[in-house]
């Protein structure tokens, strides 16, 4: 039986701004997630889409691309992480199933992936 785990939005800009600060960075072509422990028993996630995107449309499908992928990869991950996941142009036009896959390739390599 899959673990139900439970996310929180980040929503506060003073949030996204001491995990911009503070926290790592991992860049791909196609995302750039920043990464913070939060000592909290969950995990929280923040998305974030520049106009650089494109319209709405294009905003839109960026986040429920990065939305879905994060849910797909989300049993794999250690507790008490913010993550904040940047699109970036590239993430309107992957599949989810591919933006999974790179969003598991950054978290092993930040070490945030349960052993």
């Amino acid at each position: 039986m899959e673990e139900i785990i439970n996310t929180v939005s980040i929503k506060n800009d003073y949030e996204f701004k001491r995990i911009y600060k503070k926290g790592r960075s991992f860049v791909n072509a196609s995302l750039v997630v920043y990464i913070l422990k939060n000592n909290l028993p969950y995990n929280r996630v923040g998305i974030t889409t520049s106009r650089k995107i494109g319209n709405a449309v294009s905003r839109n499908r960026a986040r429920r691309v990065i939305r879905e992928a994060y849910r797909q990869i989300e049993n794999e991950l250690s507790l008490g992480y913010d993550f904040i996941f940047v699109a970036r142009t590239r993430t309107c036009t992957i599949k989810m199933q591919h933006l999974a896959s790179i969003m598991r390739d950054i978290m092993c390599s930040a070490d945030v992936i349960k052993k």
